[in-house]
């Protein structure tokens, strides 16, 4: 598929999450397949005031493309300065535009999905964005703020240089709680001349086939469902290829793989960070198997990467 200019070689994409999609884990998602990943969403006036931790949030090794990079902010002016500073320094595939965070201190300050209240603001956000770009500028939105106005919404954007629209089937009301809408995708794909990404309950390679056959859409973004599991990605890739399912990794393998991120993000964050950052990922990997429960209890008072390490050796070697 094409986004803009730019052609994508897949249809399973990682979509952007705060604390989950950094550089380590994009990469091991690329591995297994994803197409297109996400940095974490940044904001764009920390570029502004030249924020060292924000600027470190999107930086992009060879290993991890095609990626995007996802700001967030409500003022045009200062998304179309953050957009130039992202091209410059690490020349993304994409810039995306996050209109669909529903976290109360983005949504508190008019950005996430708070533009979704303001559809003419985001337009001219998506305007400014697009103009200021060298490269497809894409928006990520919901359902709604607390009723479907996808559509009208995605229009707008498409009228401003969107290149793309990533809906989740879900309002901001409605945050991560019960099942999302999948007909809104459908009914937004219809409706602009741009690709639709669709997102939402994407937890086993049968909800993407399910996903693409009812909405129509270009492609579909998992979120939680690859946290702890980049192995969805070869498994939509099989799938939708017209074979079947045959990645199916093991619990030493589940385990093995979280070893591998654990060492991956010491060698990027070193150990202190590293080792905080990595126990949600290794819980995640770990998720369902016997004696999980016993296992984070332990994990979780050990700083070191080589306790936490033997650890998760004595976790295969108990399976």
């Amino acid at each position: 598929m094409k986004i803009g200019s730019i052609s994508i070689n897949g249809m399973a994409f990682l979509a952007p999450m705060a604390g989950v999609t950094d550089g380590v884990f994009r990469r091991i998602c690329r591995e297994y397949g994803a197409a297109l990943v996400y940095t974490e969403m940044i904001s764009a006036k920390a570029l502004h005031y030249n924020d060292k931790k924000t600027a470190e949030l999107m930086k992009i090794t060879d290993a991890e493309r095609p990626c995007a990079v996802q700001l967030f902010g409500s003022e045009p002016e200062i998304i179309a300065e953050a957009v130039g500073k992202v091209i410059d320094a690490v020349h993304p595939e994409l810039i995306d535009i996050n209109m669909g965070c529903p976290a109360p201190k983005i949504v508190n300050n008019g950005d996430g999905c708070a533009l979704m209240k303001n559809p003419l603001l985001a337009g001219k956000i998506m305007r400014a964005a697009a103009d200021a770009s060298s490269v497809p500028v894409t928006a990520k939105i919901r359902k709604g703020w607390d009723s479907d106005t996808a559509v009208a919404f995605a229009e707008i954007l498409e009228e401003n240089g969107a290149a793309a629209i990533a809906v989740h089937g879900r309002t901001r009301e409605e945050y991560y709680s019960g099942k999302a809408d999948w007909d809104v995708i459908g009914r937004v794909a219809a409706a602009v001349k741009i690709p639709v990404i669709g997102n939402g309950d994407i937890f086993t390679a049968y909800d993407a086939h399910r996903m693409l056959s009812r909405t129509g859409c270009a492609a579909i973004m998992a979120g939680r469902g690859a946290q702890g599991n980049p192995f969805i990605f070869a498994q939509i890739n099989e799938l939708l290829s017209g074979g079947t399912v045959k990645t199916a990794p093991s619990p030493a393998e589940r385990i093995l793989k979280a070893e591998e991120h654990l060492r991956e993000l010491v060698k990027s964050r070193g150990e202190y960070i590293a080792v905080r950052e990595a126990r949600k990922h290794i819980a995640w990997y770990i998720k369902g198997l016997p004696n999980a429960a016993a296992f984070k209890t332990k994990m979780f008072c050990e700083d070191s990467e080589a306790g936490v390490l033997r650890l998760l050796d004595s976790f295969i070697a108990s399976l």
